[in-house]
This record gives structure tokens, C-alpha cells and sequence, in this order.
């Protein structure tokens, strides 16, 4: 395994590579890795050549705040699960590396963003869109790998490598969930062990929302008022609980196939996010079961 820091070296390798035709598989993360990204690194595994990791907690992507300073970090951790999984790069600038001084040109989406976590967190999503240009265009992958988890931050990567047309698939991998339902996310090192007990009220309220559905209740406002009556009975504060197009992320008065039900939760001063997506009256998307959470 080779660990990078420096753009010109990342970018000489992947120059070896394209001669080579080798294909890139690429995994951008934030660090303070854990199953889900694992998940992510198995599946560029199975059909590519080289996978490349990347870790950089993306300080544009921050609002001021936020939890830029105290994200969790542990390169060591990092670097030993990433060998241990046989990657081949891994990629770790400094935020100098990647913004240096006079550094000035940033890249925004008009409208995917102004929906779910962008209207709560303005200038996050030109921060993901930037930091992901930048990737691309520094590791030059064939094929690059994402969590549903973050799944606004699905739709606009499709968007951005659409619109920019950057020769590159995206590929999703469904959201990795812990024994007890809760969605795997590197915040949950924040939550305290009551509050971790609060925050499987999330995906229970996923749950509700489903079976709502599936007993014929079309109303989004009737389905997204009880989410939140459930979210705030068991003492999570709500920055937003929606059902959307799982395209173009519009809010749904009614519900119609496919969407996504994502809600957006703060449990004490941790803010978690998850979501499920629903392709049709039946399938419903890495759901945990009800009796593990309930």
C-alpha cells in the first residue's frame, strides 16, 4: 500500500496506471473509517483494478459552526484498516495541498442542493461539489463509490459528473447499519451512551413512515408529522423529516414511486441523517427489521 500526500506524486502515479489501463476505483472519504467505508472499499474491490482511498476532512464543506475542529481524526487507525483490506493508495493532502494560498475557485450546484441538508447547511454542498472536482480530477478514477447514508450527496455527484461531463461512473453502495439498526456514520463517536439509545428513534421512525405507506397512506404531510411527533417524543430535536423524489430530490405532497424518506435529526448537538429509499410498493432499500430497533 502506498500512502500519498502530495498532488503531483498522486497524479504521477495515476498517470503509471492509465498506461497500464488500469482500472480506478476510488473511495473519497473523511476519514475515521469504519464498516460502511470498508463496504465501499469491498465493492470497488470486486470490478477494479486499484482502489484508492482518499481522506481529507473537506474544511469548505463546514459551515462556521459546525464540527470542523473536532471531526474525529485517527490516521493511524485509518491507514492499519486500509491495509488490512489490501487497498493500494491511499491519498492524504493537507488542506494546504488542496486549497493553497489564493486559492479562489470554487464549483455550485443551483438547484439539487436547495433541498434536505443544503437549506439547513447553505455553501456545504459547493464545498462537496468542489472537494469532489478536485478528487476527480487529481485520482482520475473510472469508477468512484458512495454511500446511500449520504444520499443527497449521491444525487449531486450524479448531477455534477453529468453536467461537467467527467468520464466516470458513480456507483452507490446501500447505507452499512449497526446491529442495532442505527446507521453507521463517524459522528456517532460523539453520541453518549443515553443518546445513542435516543438516536435509534431514527430509523424507527423510517420504519413507521414504510408501514404507513405500505397500509395506503399517501399524504407526505400526514406520514412526515408523525415522524416528527415520534422523533420529539424520545428528545431529538428536528432540522427536517421529508419525502422526495429520489431524482431530482423535489418535495412530494403525495407519495409516488420511487422516493426517499430522509430525515435529518440533532441528537444533544450531534446532527445524524439517514434515509430510505422506496423504488416501488414493495422494495424497500436496507430497511432494518422492526424488531431490532423497536
Amino acid at each position: 500500500m502506498k500512502v500519498i500526500r502530495k498532488i503531483k506524486t498522486m497524479q504521477r502515479e495515476v498517470e503509471k496506471l492509465k498506461k497500464k489501463n488500469k482500472v480506478i476505483g476510488f473511495v473519497p472519504t473523511m476519514g475515521y473509517l469504519h464498516d460502511g467505508h470498508i463496504r465501499l472499499i469491498n465493492e470497488a474491490q470486486k470490478i477494479s483494478d486499484v482502489v484508492v482511498v482518499s481522506i481529507f476532512v473537506n474544511p469548505t464543506q463546514f459551515g462556521p459552526n459546525e464540527d470542523y475542529e473536532k471531526y474525529p481524526r485517527d490516521e493511524r487507525r485509518d491507514l492499519k484498516l486500509c491495509r488490512n483490506h489490501n487497498v493500494d493508495y491511499v491519498f492524504i493532502p493537507s488542506v494546504n495541498e488542496i486549497y493553497p494560498e489564493g486559492y479562489e475557485t470554487y464549483v455550485e450546484l443551483t438547484k439539487t442542493p436547495n433541498h434536505l441538508c443544503g437549506l439547513s447547511r447553505p455553501g456545504h454542498f459547493r464545498g462537496v461539489a468542489t472537494i469532489l472536482v478536485k478528487l476527480f480530477n487529481i485520482v482520475k478514477p473510472d469508477i468512484a463509490f458512495f454511500g446511500l447514508k449520504d444520499f443527497q450527496q449521491t444525487v449531486v455527484v450524479k448531477k455534477l459528473v453529468s453536467d461537467l461531463n467527467i468520464t466516470m461512473r458513480i456507483k452507490t453502495v446501500e447505507t452499512v447499519r449497526d446491529v442495532d439498526g442505527l446507521a453507521l456514520s463517524s459522528r456517532n463517536k460523539y453520541l453518549s451512551e443515553e443518546e445513542r439509545k435516543k438516536a435509534l428513534t431514527i430509523p424507527r421512525s423510517l420504519i413507521m413512515a414504510k408501514e404507513m405507506i405500505e397500509s395506503g397512506e399517501r399524504s407526505c404531510e400526514k406520514i412526515k408529522e408523525a415522524m416528527k411527533k415520534l422523533l420529539e417524543e424520545n428528545g431529538l430535536k428536528v432540522d427536517y423529516a421529508e419525502i422526495v423524489d429520489s431524482d431530482t430530490l423535489e418535495e412530494l405532497k403525495e407519495v409516488r414511486f420511487p422516493c426517499a424518506i430522509a430525515v435529518a435529526v440533532f441528537v444533544g448537538q450531534t446532527r445524524l441523517i439517514d434515509n430510505i429509499v422506496i423504488t416501488n410498493r414493495k422494495k424497500i432499500l436496507n430497511l432494518p427489521k422492526k424488531e431490532v430497533v423497536a
